[in-house]
């Protein structure tokens, strides 16, 4: 176990590791937030300047709230297949721990997204106590919103949020906590 916390490891899943970003991630992350497949609901792909923003951010969120995005780790070929995690995030005046789940492009249809987004919402749960989880998805996206379904998340709503100069619609999806029957 020692040799996990070095690696910066928050948690496990079936298939995947989930470790802090570091700048050392930069060519993998840059694979995927410079690919316009990925990055459609975005609207626009970064630049490095802004890959390296990204990363400083997540390094920033680690110290300030103990979550962000994490590096998702394939266990069996230790390939970087996306980012992964939680964030503390403002739907509109509410404070809400959101999940956000992106991988490289040739992961997509191999339940990475699905078994991911489980396991932080477990942790969310669990570990941090959260009750209530939340998603916010752009309506263009139906892979995301099919995962948010599949992790048990129905929408309650929607928003517009303020990105990038533009006001972009986001469907509010949430789950919350089961209560063990008594």
């Amino acid at each position: 176990m020692a040799e996990l916390a070095e690696q910066n490891v928050i948690l496990e899943s079936g298939r995947l590791i989930f470790r802090k970003i570091t700048p050392g991630d930069f060519d993998d992350l840059a694979g995927m937030l410079r690919d316009p497949d990925v990055m459609a609901a975005w609207e626009h792909t970064f630049s490095d300047g802004q890959i390296h923003e990204w990363i400083d951010n997540q390094i920033s969120r680690y110290q300030k709230d103990a979550v962000g995005y994490f590096a998702a780790i394939r266990k069996d070929t230790g390939e970087f297949a996306g980012q992964m995690g939680l964030m503390w995030n403002y739907i509109g005046e509410l404070r809400v721990l959101e999940l956000g789940y992106m991988l490289k492009r040739k992961f997509w249809g191999m339940g990475f997204a699905a078994e991911g987004a489980a396991a932080l919402t477990n942790y969310a749960f669990t570990t941090m106590g959260v009750n209530k989880m939340y998603a916010a998805l752009r309506p263009e996206n139906p892979a995301s919103i099919r995962v948010a379904i599949r992790n048990g998340m129905t929408a309650e709503g929607s928003y517009i949020k303020q990105y990038n100069g533009k006001a972009m619609e986001h469907i509010i999806y949430s789950k919350e906590r089961q209560r063990p029957v008594c």
